[in-house]
């Protein structure tokens, strides 16, 4: 099981943190790197590639879904380090933490009893952070718009220098503040997908802005890490074996 805490509207590919009480699941973050096993869990910042994460058939985890800021409070070292380089918990907690975490939240016998559990721990980790409360602005314009506000209007309403900002963004998201706006802009365009009819793929890049079709298309592999067409041959059959299942938050079903 894996308990997904969901976050406001507009939902987009952001930080996650996961316990893992079962068998080791395996990550590849990107074509590049090899795919890892995660034994105790694992934490992710803002992703900026196409991630795959395999599961065992059995799986017993708990987790936290949360804004690309999110788990900056919880962290020892700043965001950035960890972008596209997903981590275990041990790495970020330290391995008697961790133990000890995995231990209690082992004895829980239903969801919500396991996430109370792990939000007690969060809550006692939970930490001042330079710099929280404008990139939580910033990154609220920046949802709430859809990825679609110059950035520099942000920094001049914040009355910050470009440079400040992007700091910032690095140390507690991961990544800048235009990084983040585009990744908002293309999950909200693939959440606008109506799968059951024809796509007409350059009404929907000129819609989002994109420049052309031919950008639209190489956001959407850097991103999924399949061209628009396959995507959505995978996407279809997916809501076919899962009727119901609602796409609004990440990580986007694929295969």
């Amino acid at each position: 099981m894996v308990v997904v805490e969901p976050t406001l509207t507009p939902k987009v590919s952001a930080a996650l943190l996961v316990v893992n009480l079962g068998v080791p699941f395996r990550i590849r973050a990107g074509a590049d790197i090899e795919t890892a096993e995660y034994a105790d869990g694992c934490v992710v910042t803002m992703p900026t590639r196409a991630w795959e994460f395999g599961y065992p058939l059995r799986t017993r985890s708990v987790g936290v879904h949360v804004k690309p800021w999110g788990l900056a409070p919880f962290l020892p070292m700043p965001a950035a380090e960890l972008c596209d380089r997903p981590v275990t918990v041990e790495q970020v907690w330290g391995r008697p933490a961790i133990a000890e975490l995995r231990d209690r939240l082992a004895t829980a016998e239903r969801p919500h009893e396991m996430l109370m559990l792990l939000e007690e721990e969060l809550m006692r980790r939970l930490c001042e952070t330079a710099g929280l409360g404008l990139v939580r602005h910033t990154s609220s314009v920046i949802a709430a718009t859809s990825g679609a506000v110059p950035v520099g209007d942000v920094r001049v309403a914040a009355g910050v220098s470009s440079t400040h900002l992007a700091q910032r963004f690095k140390e507690l998201v991961g990544v800048t503040p235009k990084r983040l706006a585009r990744t908002y802009r293309f999950f909200v365009t693939v959440f606008a997908i109506k799968f059951a009819g024809p796509i007409d793929w350059g009404d929907l890049a000129g819609g989002a802005g994109y420049f052309d079709q031919a950008h639209f298309g190489h956001e959407f592999r850097a991103f999924t890490g399949l061209t628009p067409t396959r995507y959505v041959d995978v996407r279809r059959r997916f809501l076919r074996e899962h009727p119901g299942h609602a796409l609004d938050s990440w990580p986007l079903p694929a295969d």
